[in-house]
């Protein structure tokens, strides 16, 4: 038999296993059927001793060692190949057992591996790595890498001494390494051993890993990600209309490591202790999102996690996979969505990352013009690689399904479209038509964007790009990029310098303020204040407002309130909320205690107000895309530090007028045009005293008047707080069927006191019947009486109200004159005039005028019954037809019912 076992040794193929440069073991090592029997090899390194176990009948059959190195092989009898284990000992003489690894069939498919050649396995990600699985009834974990142009590829980890020589990897057509090793579990600690050309051996971590070591170790870790139970069906289901285009969206930033930081010596919260407080917090805040700084494992704390080696893998700083999915799952049952920030620009050139993986440029291109960021000292992928952009692509999608996040927010996105980004001349290669477009990274970006919207459509994707790129956030079929959303970088830049004035001075940097409107709906922007405006040096948001502490305080209000109003969606770091001091350290945890003091805890009560007003207001957000959501009133008072515009949906009555006013300078009695006559009420003051503020503002609705301002023909007096935003809701004046309804509302209201009290002498039942008349419109004969009745007594009353106030009927008759002489005149400027003049001359003159502005009126329409008498208001009322709906119904004209409520604004 040994004889016969000798004749199927091939001495070469045993070498490169010996000397681990064996690429394709499968098709040495295990069984195969032979004219003899069922031939088994394997290699066991420096095992003295090696035997075969059947477990069908349990017989233990020894191994002949073929090479002193630890190679082995046995012929068993039979051409059906046994269930077995392979048994072997050490130089020790322990002795270890496990199934044979090379037993087992890879797991690709070959359409699999045709798609991940062209880029397009977006499920990639369910194959490559470490995976926990059964074959044949035998639980184990499949690995797989690619890693095309290495000589070999072993799996070491703690569950074979690290050793490369065992457990070599098999390499398929596509150039990936694969092989699946019964007995290794869950929780297991691994690496790739990699052999170059050239002869140079060194350890990589899984791009693939679902898990990874605590810095500063980096070895990957093997996790099952399939035993989780989500319980956030009902937010998922909703998350559509919830985070669409036409709700309100309001982002807190947060970075997980310093938000707080434990009271008992540990360095970090774990994912699930972090997720009740934080969920409840955001919530008390009002924010609709939390965006997390990358949760993607990384080396180095320094680097916020935008230098990131585990693609796939939430950080260890915080927990488990499982830690962190419990942290997402209990934000969603919180009605919180979650965005995560992912780097797709570039990586680092840690030694057990991504760089030179196979002893190539494999994920980064070769030519260091093309392949590195001088500035960042970081490695730029290479979108050109079909490969590399299905790492990325099946990347973010793996992050929607299998930890339901709800938007993506990537980073740098600038650095990819421009090849000179941060580069001088002579470090860039142009592209093939010579430009500075890099071509691929385009092709990739739209291509990610495509399929991530066909998985998830209600799932963002926003854009952190600085400059003028057109179409960021156009339709793919229109030449855009196809995100959602674009960060408004440079609102953010304008607005910033713009607070940091003194208000003295701030009127020589208007245009910071009112720029923003010129490009507002080239794109659909997210207006942020992110973690970039309070690091380097460059302060807190509360120390670049200027001035005392109570003005700090009152500008931070002033420009959160600004953001909210300004059309786009929000985002603001943590910590400037409640007006974090200090420059923001990933090392420190938040200054809590900060809110001990009230101006800091009134700060917080305020956001928590705003946020609450915000999405209480559709016009504050439903149409931020849209440029009929926006309306200028006056963007134009440099001098005073003013802006005035409108808010918008398209209902009239949810129209919103927005002041704000950047000066420290109170205003009294300032005149705003309107876009409307009717009533307006200030609904919300960034300067109330609640908040910390002075308290100056406008407690009672304001009526418009027809006085001309800003290019309008209605206006109100309103007073301005100092360091200011404050809102006015609209409501449109009560006419024809509305006001007569409130004058029927107040006739009955009379009647029923008269009932009460028998006032006059006059029969309660019969006061009751001529209130019934009146609110009915009958026309019965017994209803004309009572009416008549009623509208003596009113008019006898305001004839003596009227004597008593004018004096004598020739001021009345006055009065007539020059109302008919305006009417006469026609021109509507001199009708105004005559009206304002009237109106100041008081009550009595005011309603003599209404009286003779329709007798007119009536006389110059032959169709319309002239007055036989001066009639009152109220008979006026009386003979209005109920279903007429227009002003006429209250039987005075447009003139007379405008002078009637310029008089009452006057005297209120």
């Amino acid at each position: 038999m040994e004889e016969k076992l000798y004749d199927y040794m091939d001495w070469a193929e045993i070498e490169a296993v010996v000397y681990s440069e064996e690429n394709h073991p499968r098709d040495i090592l295990g069984p195969r059927v032979t004219e003899d029997g069922v031939l088994i090899q394997a290699f066991f390194p420096d095992a003295t001793r090696a035997a075969v176990h059947t477990i069908r009948d349990g017989k233990q059959t020894e191994m002949v060692c073929e090479d002193e190195a630890g190679f082995f092989a046995v012929l068993l009898p039979g051409k059906k190949i046994p269930s077995y284990t392979l048994i072997y000992w050490d130089g020790d003489g322990n002795q270890m057992e496990h199934y044979d690894p090379y037993a087992y069939p890879m797991q690709f498919t070959e359409q699999e591996q045709k798609q991940f050649e062209n880029g397009i396995c977006y499920s990639i990600y369910e194959k490559l790595g470490a995976h926990p699985v059964k074959i044949d009834g035998i639980s184990g974990v499949y690995f797989a890498v690619w890693a095309p142009n290495a000589i070999r590829v072993s799996v070491v980890g703690n569950f074979n001494n690290w050793d490369g020589r065992a457990y070599q990897m098999n390499l398929l057509e596509s150039g990936i390494y694969e092989l699946f090793i019964p007995g290794v579990r869950a929780g297991d600690i691994y690496k790739y051993e990699i052999k170059a050309k050239g002869g140079l051996t060194y350890l990589k971590s899984d791009p693939y890993a679902n898990a990874a070591q605590l810095r500063p170790n980096n070895a990957s870790v093997v996790v099952d990600l399939g035993k989780y139970a989500w319980q956030d069906e009902n937010w998922m289901k909703k998350r559509g209309v919830t985070q669409g285009d036409k709700a309100p969206i309001s982002v807190y930033e947060v970075h997980l490591g310093s938000w707080k930081k434990p009271d008992d010596g540990r360095e970090f919260y774990n994912y699930r202790e972090i997720a009740p407080m934080l969920a409840s917090y955001v919530k008390e805040l009002g924010y609709t999102h939390v965006e997390l700084m990358p949760v993607m494992e990384h080396p180095l704390d320094e680097s916020w996690g935008y230098q990131v080696t585990g693609y796939y893998a939430p950080t260890a700083r915080y927990g488990t996979p499982d830690d962190f999915r419990y942290f997402m799952d209990t934000m969603h049952q919180n009605d919180i969505g979650v965005i995560l920030d992912w780097v797709p620009a570039h990586f680092p050139r840690d030694t057990f990352g991504l760089s030179a993986f196979d002893g190539t440029c494999l994920y980064e291109h070769f030519d260091p013009r093309q392949g590195s960021h001088p500035h960042w000292g970081t490695l730029i992928y290479n979108y050109g690689r079909p490969e590399v952009k299905n790492f990325l692509i099946a990347n973010a999608l793996f992050w929607a399904k299998e930890y339901h996040a709800d938007g993506i927010r990537m980073d740098a996105v600038a650095s990819m479209l421009y090849l000179d980004y941060g580069k001088q001349d002579g470090e860039w290669v142009a592209n093939i038509y010579g430009g500075n477009e890099n071509l691929e990274a385009i092709e990739f970006l739209k291509h990610l964007n495509s399929i991530f919207k066909k998985e998830f459509p209600d799932a963002l994707l926003i854009a952190e790009e600085s400059t003028a790129w057109p179409k960021v956030t156009g339709e793919l079929d229109d030449e855009g990029l196809g995100f959602d959303y674009k960060w408004n970088m440079g609102w953010m830049n304008d607005f910033t310098e713009y607070m940091k004035n003194d208000p003295v001075y701030r009127g020589a940097h208007h245009d910071q303020l009112t720029f923003s409107m010129v490009y507002a709906y080239s794109e659909k922007f997210m207006l942020s204040l992110s973690h970039d405006e309070v690091v380097h040096l460059k302060g807190s948001m509360y120390t670049k407002m200027p001035g005392t502490p109570e003005q700090k305080m009152a500008n931070l209000r002033l420009a959160y309130a600004y953001q909210m109003v300004h059309p786009g969606k929000k985002l603001l770091f943590m910590g400037q909320e409640f007006g974090q001091e200090k420059e923001w350290n990933e090392k420190q945890s938040l200054s809590w205690e900060l809110l001990e003091d009230k101006k800091h805890l009134q700060l917080k009560n305020y956001m928590a107000a705003l946020h609450a007003f915000y999405k209480a207001n559709p016009a504050l957000y439903q149409l931020d895309e849209k440029p009929e959501g926006f309306e200028w009133i006056n963007g134009m008072e440099w001098e005073k530090n003013l802006l005035i515009f409108l808010r918008r949906t398209r209902k009239k009555e949810d129209t919103l007028l927005v002041i704000c006013n950047f000066s420290n300078v109170e205003y009294d009695d300032f005149r705003i045009g309107v876009p409307y006559p009717g009533k307006y009420k200030e609904m919300f003051n960034s300067d109330a005293e609640s908040y910390g503020g002075t308290g100056v503002g406008n407690p009672r609705v304001k009526m418009s008047k027809k006085t001309e301002c800003d290019e309008r023909k209605n206006s109100i007096t309103v007073k301005l707080a100092p360091l200011s935003v404050q809102v006015f809701s609209y409501t449109k004046p009560e006419t024809g069927a509305a006001s007569n309804k409130s004058a029927k509302a107040k006739t009955a209201a009379k009647a029923a006191a008269e009932k009460k009290t028998g006032k006059k002498g006059k029969p309660a039942g019969k006061t009751e019947e001529a209130v019934k008349a009146v609110k009915a419109k009958k026309t019965t004969k017994t209803a004309q009486k009572a009416e008549k009745k009623a509208e003596k007594k009113v008019s006898e009353k305001t004839v003596k109200t009227a004597e008593k106030k004018q004096g004598t009927t020739t001021a009345t008759e006055k009065v007539e004159k020059a109302v008919k002489q305006a009417i006469d005149s026609k021109p509507v400027k001199t009708v105004e005039q005559t009206v304002d003049k009237l109106v100041k001359a008081g009550k009595s003159a005011a309603a003599e005028a209404a009286k003779a502005v329709e007798k007119y009126r009536a006389a110059a329409d032959p169709e319309k019954k002239p007055a036989t008498k001066p009639e009152t208001k109220s008979e006026a009322k009386s003979e209005a037809k109920p279903e007429t709906k227009t002003k006429k119904s209250t039987g005075m004209s447009e003139l007379g019912e405008e002078l009637q409520r310029k008089f009452e604004t006057e005297e209120r």
